[in-house]
Parts: C-alpha cells; sequence; structure tokens
C-alpha cells in the first residue's frame, strides 16, 4: 500500500493559506461532512452512512479542509474512489461550503485528488458535473480535464452529467475508437464484449440487448461455476466469423474448457459436447487457430494492425469474485494496457465513467488474463 502523502507537504506545495489546514478526513467529521453536503447540493446527496463507509470499507480518499480561524469550520471536501486491479481513480463528490467559494479551496482540493492519485500509481482521473453548474465545469476545464461524454438524465432531477478525465502521465502509442456496450446480464460479458469489437470496426453492428442475447445463445458452452452458462472463445469466434469479421483465436489449451468449474459429471459431459460441436464448425471456417499465449509484443502488433482483442480474465483483481470474466482490450502503451469492462459495479459506487479505457498496469494484466487451476489464457482477435 502506498504510503499516505503528508498533508503539510502538500498544503505548502499547493500554497494553501495559512488560515487553512488539509488532512484526511476522520470518523468524527461525519456529521459536519453531512452538514456540508446538504449545503453544497440539493440533490443526490450522499448520507452519514455513506460517509462512514467511505473512510471505512472502500477502496477510497476523503480529504477535508478546516477553516483554523474559525474553530476549525468544515470549509471544503473531496472524495477520491480507486479502482481495484487498475490504475483509474475518479473524484466522486466535490464541496466547497458557499462562504468559501471565492477562496480556491475546490483548486486546492482537485490538485490535492491528483496527487493521491498518482500516490495510488493512477494514470486517469476522472470525474462527472451537472451540466448546469458552470463555475465547476470552468474549474475542471481551467485545470485540464478533457470533456469526453455525456451521461443523459443522470442525477435524481434529471440533469445530464457531462464526463470529464485528466491523463496524467503520457498518452498511450496506440489507441482505436471502441465504443462501450454495458452487459445487460450477470453472464452476457462475452457478447458485450463482442458487440463492442465489431461496432469498432462496422458502425452498423447494433447495440441491443436482443443482439446481445442472441451471440449468448450462439457461444454459450452452457454450463459454468453456478447458474446461467458463459461464452467460450471458440462460441465468440464462430459467432464474429459467422457476422463476416476476420477471427484469430489464443487457447493456450486444446482440451474443453471450464470443466474444472462444475462437479456434475452430467454438466461436465454437455460442456465437451458443445466443445466438440464448436470446434467442428470451426474447422469448416477460415478462423485462425493457434494453441499457445498470445505475449504483450504480440497484442502490441494486433492493436497497430487494427485487430481488436477480447480476452478472458479473472475478475478476482477487480471485484474479488473468482469468475471468468472478458474485456475489451482498446490500448496499449509502454506500462499500461486498457481495456473496455463491460460490467459497471454498482455495489462499488461504479457507472460507466469507471469501467472505459479502464488502465491496467502490464504486470498486473500478466495475472489477470488468466482462469482457474489450469491457468487458462486464451484470446479472440476480430479484425476486417
Amino acid at each position: 500500500m502506498p504510503l499516505l502523502p503528508d498533508p503539510c507537504e502538500i498544503a505548502s506545495r499547493l500554497q494553501l493559506s495559512t488560515d487553512f489546514q488539509l488532512r484526511p478526513a476522520q470518523l468524527a467529521d461525519i456529521p459536519a461532512l453531512f452538514q456540508l453536503e446538504q449545503q453544497s447540493f440539493q440533490t443526490d446527496q450522499l448520507s452519514k452512512r455513506q460517509f462512514k463507509w467511505m473512510l471505512t470499507r472502500a477502496k477510497a480518499a476523503l480529504w477535508v479542509i478546516n477553516d483554523v480561524q474559525a474553530s476549525e469550520k468544515l470549509a471544503a471536501y473531496v472524495l477520491v474512489l480507486f479502482h481495484r486491479g487498475t490504475s483509474l481513480a475518479r473524484v466522486y463528490s466535490l464541496a466547497v461550503h458557499p462562504n468559501y467559494r471565492q477562496a480556491g479551496l475546490g483548486q486546492i482540493l482537485m490538485r490535492t485528488a491528483e496527487i493521491l492519485a498518482r500516490a495510488q500509481a493512477c494514470i486517469y482521473l476522472r470525474l462527472e458535473v451537472r451540466a448546469d453548474n458552470h463555475a465547476g465545469i470552468r474549474l475542471y476545464e481551467r485545470l485540464g480535464y478533457r470533456y469526453f461524454g455525456t451521461y443523459a438524465d443522470y442525477y435524481a432531477d434529471h440533469t445530464q452529467a457531462l464526463r470529464y478525465e485528466k491523463r496524467i502521465v503520457a498518452l498511450p502509442k496506440v489507441k482505436r475508437d471502441t465504443p462501450y456496450y454495458a452487459q445487460t446480464l450477470d453472464f452476457t460479458c462475452g457478447p458485450a464484449a463482442l458487440l463492442m469489437a465489431m461496432r469498432a470496426l462496422d458502425d452498423t453492428t447494433e447495440l441491443s440487448r436482443a443482439h446481445e442475447l442472441q451471440l449468448w445463445r450462439e457461444a454459450t458452452t452452457i454450463f459454468m461455476t453456478q447458474g446461467h452458462g458463459g461464452c467460450s472463445p471458440q462460441g465468440l469466434a464462430l459467432a464474429a466469423w459467422q457476422r463476416g469479421f476476420q477471427v484469430d483465436l489464443w487457447v493456450n489449451s486444446e482440451q474443453a474448457l471450464f470443466l474444472n468449474s462444475v462437479r456434475s459429471l452430467e454438466k461436465k459431459a454437455v460442456i465437451e459436447l458443445v466443445h466438440t460441436d464448436f470446434q467442428e464448425k470451426l474447422a469448416q471456417t477460415q478462423v485462425h487457430q493457434f494453441v499457445g499465449e498470445l505475449s504483450l509484443q504480440d497484442l502490441a502488433h494486433a492493436l497497430e494492425d487494427g485487430k481488436i482483442p477480447l480476452v478472458l480474465i479473472s475478475s478476482w483483481r477487480f471485484s474479488r469474485s473468482k469468475s471468468p470474466h472478458w474485456v475489451v482490450i482498446t490500448a496499449m502503451d509502454e506500462d499500461f494496457i486498457y481495456l473496455h469492462d463491460p460490467e459497471i459495479d454498482t455495489q462499488a459506487h461504479k457507472d460507466g465513467l469507471d469501467t472505459q479505457h479502464v488502465p491496467v498496469r502490464q504486470s498486473q494484466f500478466t495475472k489477470m488474463a488468466r482462469f482457474g487451476q489450469e491457468d487458462l489464457r486464451t484470446c479472440v482477435l476480430i479484425y476486417r
């Protein structure tokens, strides 16, 4: 765990007036935080319970500024969320008391958020802001944040949110414009990932739940850990080929996959039967099949050639859930791999802002891009 930055050092670096104190929030601050929340926002307010959760359980940083001359009255706060397994941070909330809005505290806290993000090895800081918050928008743009999208009907009063981000390190060399599509069911990460890849290559590809479910029906292996079945790389490759796309399929095993995920001999037999059927159908196509592991260098070459990789990962490093999960690789540089994660974990206070072009260090990605006792590694490359 990185060391917590020294508040006094940050305050000095940012030239915060000695009339104010910058520090991490404590549980004793919750009543004042809640009061400031009520004074700052008419809707979408954080509750006392949420503040406590952020301070005690969340992977987050909650810092405040006190007015030293007014009995350390709480003047402002910033709440930054860090997403497990990634190098992405998000300014979840920023509030400045009405009496202090001309003191430059918002800028101080945004700079503090960037320092906290860098301390956690993050390279992106993202946020959303009400479309009618003109002062906030001016602040973010002045600080170098870039507008990159809109959420319609985002806030409780139906106001839309503008999405901003700031990159802390150099831009990646390789990046393609891959649209985002969130899976609508727990078991459709594979179809959602395939929809994103196909739409990036063909803008006539329909991004819809009906198409998502149709792909799932074509590519599922019927049974996996529990509940509904997930999609195998062979099934996704075949579904993409049947829609006119070129496909390279990399798998480090020729055996039926996910057999260790089920105990029932009957279910194992079904998985093997479906796998055999996929293999027979793939033999009648021009899908290029490779037995082995796609290296990071090969992955970079594939992106440069305009291919879109779908990679199976273990979701353990994201959500502490030991389940296979499909993601789309959108970019790569010397240090990071960027991915679209089709799953939006709302219980972790995530939304679509947090699941697009998610930066993951290459060393971390190498560890997460494998699954199960058989150390399964697979990649489906889609291209024209």
